[in-house]
């Protein structure tokens, strides 16, 4: 046995539906520098949340979490061929790492969530391994939600206004004029005067009572050039509790194009919405109104092979005082910089939730947006990051 794996044996093996689970009734305990791999189904009915160590779930097949009490783990990594399901909530107190497989919670029990406590942080996330259902968080202001649908990472950031006691996020691709997983009907027809449409193919639902700002992003499968032919007309929308219909969120100017970008809303109490999703607006007004002009897609290799080792616009050199800011594809900020000439080598220099800074931001597409100063212009445009 590992002698800094303290395993008091009150637990035992027992078999469900032809498969066996590990059930504890007593007391697990994982000390530092411990590990405990789960190659089977966990059911716990006592207390698992004294540990520090590492906890994982591995194998080819799919496995659950169920019981009648929440674990909590300080390091888990998830590596399966096929999903993790929870039936009863799972904490995390240090850090997840996603490897293969998603963490999934039933859409229809919002009762059930994988939170992340306080500090807590997680990395490896992608489109193949994520958290299908409710996340949450505890004690945490700033964050960026890790869940999707089978298919895509659709994460939610939010920024708040002070520290969250408890805040929960999960996505839907679902209608929500006829919503399968959640009861309620959001007729797309019922908008505020400066709303023209609103999205029938997704939304997110956030609950939180801090006033805070959330950034949604879209992909092609979006599809918002089913409703609008300009891009900068894209608005964050909520469905209001009080009023029964859609409220434009518009906060800040759409970043990307038809098929992929992001923008970030106003500050609201998300309790005071049940759903939210993207739509368009009627009414071009501040800041949407504020005409965006469009530069060049650019290509950044760093490399060291002295070409394309960091991103350069030859524009900047007519206009030197400038602000440049970069996100990735979802709308998290991970550069900027005043006065920028050519800083940026594929490195984060703001204070996120990128966890490996040191090692550089993955591959990918990029998002830059530059304000000049002295013409008192705004560009977007698209970046590509290769190693």
């Amino acid at each position: 046995m590992d002698k800094y794996l303290n395993l008091l044996l009150y637990f035992s093996l027992v078999t469900l539906s032809a498969q066996t689970a590990l059930y504890n009734n007593g007391t697990i305990s994982i000390h530092e520098g411990g590990t405990l791999g789960f190659h089977t189904n966990l059911i716990n009915t006592s207390p698992f949340d004294n540990n520090l160590g590492l906890a994982g779930f591995y194998g080819p097949q799919a496995l659950t979490v169920s019981g009648t009490v929440s674990s909590q783990f300080y390091d888990l990594e998830i590596a399966l061929d096929n999903d993790l399901q929870l039936e009863v909530g799972l904490d995390n107190s240090n850090n997840t790492n996603f490897i293969l497989g998603n963490i999934r919670t039933p859409l229809s029990q919002p009762t059930v969530y994988y939170n992340f406590l306080d500090r807590s942080f997680y990395t490896g996330e992608n489109d193949l391994s994520k958290i299908i259902g409710y996340a949450a968080i505890t004690n945490q202001q700033n964050f960026v939600f890790p869940i999707g649908d089978s298919e895509f990472m659709r994460p939610l950031v939010i920024n708040s206004e002070d520290s969250n006691l408890f805040a929960k996020c999960a996505y839907f691709l679902e209608d929500p004029n006829n919503p399968s997983s959640i009861p309620g009907v959001y007729t797309s027809f019922d908008v505020d005067l400066n709303i023209e449409y609103v999205s029938d193919i997704e939304f997110w639902r956030l609950e939180g009572n801090v006033p805070s700002t959330v950034t949604l992003s879209w992909n092609a499968r979006s599809d918002m050039i089913l409703f609008t032919d300009d891009a900068t007309k894209i608005v964050p929308v909520g469905w209001s509790k009080l009023s029964q219909r859609w409220i434009n969120l518009a906060g800040s100017t759409p970043v990307g194009s038809l098929t992929d970008g992001f923008v970030t809303s106003s500050s609201f109490v998300p309790d005071d919405y049940e759903i939210i999703t993207l739509g368009v607006s009627k009414i071009p007004y501040q800041p949407l109104s504020k005409e965006v002009l469009s530069l060049e897609n650019y290509f950044v290799s760093p490399n060291g092979d002295g070409i394309n080792d960091s991103f350069y616009i030859p524009e900047l050199e007519e206009s030197p005082n400038n602000f440049m800011q970069i996100y990735d594809r979802y709308g998290l900020k991970v550069f900027e910089q005043t006065n920028y000439r050519d800083q940026f080598t594929g490195v984060s220099n703001v204070d996120n939730f990128v966890i490996t800074r040191a090692d550089g931001l993955p591959v990918g597409v990029y998002f830059y947006t530059v304000y000049l100063v002295d013409l008192d212009l705004n560009y977007q445009g698209f970046l590509y990051l290769a190693r």
